[in-house]
């Protein structure tokens, strides 16, 4: 296995144990994140009928750096939302640390008036 794989591995197995403890619900959906090389997205997802309730893309958003998309990413997604009537969500980090982009989601989410 090269390093990359192990990596790549090794993250599978953090977000499984991550995804062992939360879980998303009608009132309090889950916000996962998903960091590409490129790009990065979130979506709120309700985990018990397993649908997608609003999601949000870098590539729709404005900002020059990728960490200045992440924080209007998180501002998005909390629009979207606040829009279906969703004041509070469980952040899911999907394995990656809460740092950067992450974090400025995160952060983000919290200024547009989301609560986790």
């Amino acid at each position: 296995m090269n390093k990359s794989q192990v990596k790549t591995e090794q993250r599978e197995r953090r977000k499984k144990r991550i995804r062992a403890k939360i879980s998303g619900t009608a009132t309090r959906p889950r916000l996962s994140v998903f960091k590409s090389n490129a790009h990065i997205s979130a979506q709120l997802i309700d985990d018990v009928l397993g649908v997608t309730v609003a999601a949000s893309h870098s590539k729709v958003v404005k900002g020059k750096t990728l960490m200045e998309k992440a924080t209007a990413l998180g501002q998005d997604i909390a629009e979207k939302a606040l829009a279906k009537k969703i004041t509070m969500v469980v952040f899911d980090r999907g394995g990656y640390s809460y740092t950067g982009k992450v974090k400025a989601i995160a952060e983000g989410a919290r200024q547009g008036g989301l609560t986790f």
